[in-house]
């Protein structure tokens, strides 16, 4: 699928594995197309020598010519290179995931700085199921580091609090997350019935920051794509994705992999959502419409008070007269106040929040 521009020509290859280096083929894409990046780069782990466990069992640890550079110089230049051409690719209000572990990701925080971004966040991902230190020289490596960055400081990205909070049993989401790594049926074989990728990511990692940081429809772009841990996940989802993998076996897998995931149906991509995705209503819209009418009486949540509707939307409470949020807050004697949830009105004798009138409008806004 290609999304076309505005004079018809095409764009984007949406939920394609485009072949090659991942910094030539960005740079070949259209500037500011792309919604969100998840991007796990190498991690440049020098690793020397052979690792075994005790049983004398060697380590299929990661040892991939894709993970080598000459040095830290060389590698900083890499990082550098690449995330300026991921920057290019976001809209003003895009945002950048990028995971890593000890390794490089103090350098690539350094560098996104550097370039332009951002930060958000830093999210620990705590592993359940580590892989022990077999040479017992260090602490067990039971985490990697992920940071969440916007395009530029005051980029309104993505954030689907109420979301990652439904999927946390109603608690906030935290900033470490404990996954288990990939192991079992989702650890992706090759024909020998190997690893088909040393470091491929668990779904749960990628579905928490998709639907924590994108909406349906969005384009996610991963410029490591390896096996396709983000295509999988985005096809689930109802986004669209495009990778970059350079390296032919890694597509092969990813292909076949993505080509037997199913998209949710429509209504199951739908995620709860925040309170600042809904639209704005002023409360003298509700005067307008005739909602409630001029010298109306509202009464406090609590009782205590009262003040009058006027024809502007504003109220008047004894002394006190402004918005519904500034009336409530000097009555209460308190910094602020909620006036949609702080106020009430009657009707048949019973007592209904201001708030039931401002989510009927809401409705009838999201239905046209």
């Amino acid at each position: 699928m290609t999304r076309t521009n505005a004079k018809g020509a095409p764009a984007l290859p949406l939920n394609t594995i485009l072949p090659g280096d991942c910094i030539e083929v960005m740079n070949a894409l259209p500037e500011a197309s792309v919604d969100l990046i998840f991007a796990d780069p190498p991690y440049n782990l020098q690793l020397k020598g052979q690792l075994h466990r005790p049983d004398n069992s060697q380590v299929d640890a990661v040892d991939d010519h894709w993970d080598q550079f000459d040095s830290f110089a060389a590698y900083d230049q890499f990082t550098k290179d690449w995330l300026k051409a991921a920057r290019r690719l976001l809209k003003p209000n895009g945002a950048i995931w990028v995971i890593g572990s000890y390794h490089n990701i103090f350098r690539v925080g350094a560098a996104l700085q550097n370039e332009g971004y951002w930060i958000l966040n830093d999210v620990v991902w705590r592993k359940s199921n580590p892989m022990p230190n077999f040479r017992g020289k260090r602490l067990t490596n039971a985490h990697e580091t992920m940071i969440w960055a916007s395009k530029s400081e005051g980029a309104k990205y993505t954030f689907n609090y109420e979301a990652l909070k439904s999927l946390n049993e109603g608690i906030q989401m935290r900033s470490d997350w404990v996954l288990p790594i990939c192991t079992g049926h989702e650890r992706l074989k090759d024909e020998n019935g190997d690893k088909a990728h040393p470091t491929q990511k668990p779904e749960s990692l990628l579905h928490r920051v998709l639907v924590g940081s994108t909406n349906p429809g969005d384009v996610v772009l991963d410029p490591f794509f390896g096996t396709g841990t983000t295509g999988a996940v985005a096809k689930m989802l109802g986004r669209e994705f495009i990778g970059i993998e350079r390296e032919e076996a890694y597509r092969k897998v990813a292909e076949k992999r993505i080509s037997r995931v199913r998209k949710f149906d429509r209504e199951a991509l739908q995620v709860s959502a925040g309170k600042r995705a809904e639209p704005r209503v002023p409360f003298g819209q509700l005067v307008e419409r005739g909602m409630l009418r001029p010298g109306e009486q509202l009464y406090s949540m609590n009782n205590r008070y009262k003040a009058k509707v006027r024809a502007d939307g504003t109220l008047v409470g004894g002394e006190v007269k402004g918005s519904i949020h500034q009336v409530g807050a000097a009555l209460e004697g308190a910094p602020s106040c909620n006036g949609w949830t702080y106020w009430c009105f009657k009707r048949d004798g019973k007592v209904v929040p201001i708030d039931v009138l401002r989510q009927q409008i809401r409705s009838e806004m999201r239905q046209n």
